[in-house]
């Protein structure tokens, strides 16, 4: 699988607050929490961005509480993956276990400009920078992640095992 799109550059430490403002947690339906995505850190964010882009961040990505919310409201704007040089343990995990796909790569981060095309890889972790020409390897995500991945996450992917 692989996704491609424009890319929307962020800084580092963009926590789960600017991702999603608390001021939104009281709804858990992700097209709700959509229309607030990365509100607090590009209030147009959500009205610029097209379905299949890319989030491309600093270190750290994802730190603060550790609400789904943040991964969940990603996931239903649209975005198809974020890249970033590092992510909050907490949301590593809340990412697969909500279905949104992340990578780790710093070198593809600094080489990234907001607008660049970008194309990246599930299954290898190649990074592609279609706008500069350059290519990048990131960690490929592991085939039972992929699985969560295109079940839609954890809770689905329980469903369909036990049927």
């Amino acid at each position: 699988m692989k996704f491609k799109g424009k890319a929307w550059k962020f800084g580092a430490d963009i926590d789960t607050d600017q991702i999603i403002p608390a001021r939104y947690l009281n709804t858990s339906d992700p097209k709700e929490l959509a229309k607030h995505c990365m509100e607090d850190a590009d209030p147009d964010f959500i009205k610029k961005m097209k379905p299949g882009d890319i989030i491309v961040a600093g270190k750290n990505f994802g730190c603060g509480s550790s609400r789904e919310h943040a991964p969940i409201s990603i996931k239903a704007a649209g975005i198809s993956c974020v890249i970033a040089k590092s992510f909050a343990r907490i949301f590593y995990r809340n990412s697969f276990n909500m279905g949104l796909p992340i990578f780790e790569s710093p070198a593809a981060v600094d080489s990234i400009a907001e607008g660049d095309e970008v194309e990246v890889h599930m299954d290898t972790g190649r990074i592609v920078n279609l706008t500069k020409n350059k290519t990048f390897d990131s960690q490929p995500i592991p085939p039972f992640m992929q699985e969560l991945i295109s079940t839609g996450g954890l809770m689905e992917w329980v469903k369909k095992k036990i049927g």
